[in-house]
């Protein structure tokens, strides 16, 4: 998901990347919507996801920074049942090495709803890459140990 009341297919650089990206490490993505920066639709759209049975993470690029229209962590909260506040601790430790004391201005965020992973990222180029190339690529790896994402997949909606 490409949160963004600016970006079209045209000129959204990070969606198009992160599906590649994605795709080269052997995932499958399932869909890709471009969506404005509003919380209700935000919702709405991972809300359909979750109840999607091929969808097992979801991960949104825009809307994490400062601005009054960023409002994506506001919507992604809305729907955890578990915010994995790890996420946030190990994306700003990589950021802090790519950007320095900017990272503070990203709200990146994750959590699960209904056994999906929601990760809520930055639109920007590098902090999208971050995100991806330094902490979900690793953890959506099955070969990553001492544990990894995948392995915890079946388990998310115990009871």
């Amino acid at each position: 998901m490409t949160v963004s009341d600016t970006r079209d297919s045209k000129t959204d650089k990070t969606g198009p990347w992160l599906r590649e990206a994605i795709a080269a490490d052997g995932h499958c993505v399932v869909d890709h919507t471009i969506i404005p920066d509003e919380v209700d639709g935000i919702r709405a759209c991972l809300r359909k996801w979750i109840d999607h049975p091929q969808i097992h993470a979801i991960i949104a690029t825009g809307g994490t920074g400062l601005t009054g229209r960023d409002v994506t962590p506001e919507a992604f909260r809305g729907v955890y049942e578990k915010e994995m506040d790890g996420f946030a601790a190990v994306f700003h430790q990589v950021s802090f090495a790519s950007v320095g004391v900017s990272t503070i201005q990203s709200r990146a965020t994750a959590g699960i709803a209904g056994g999906t992973y929601l990760f809520a990222i930055p639109g920007s180029s590098g902090g999208c890459r971050d995100a991806w190339n330094a902490v979900l690529r690793i953890e959506f790896d099955r070969a990553h140990g001492p544990c990894n994402l995948v392995e915890l997949i079946p388990r998310l909606t115990e009871q």
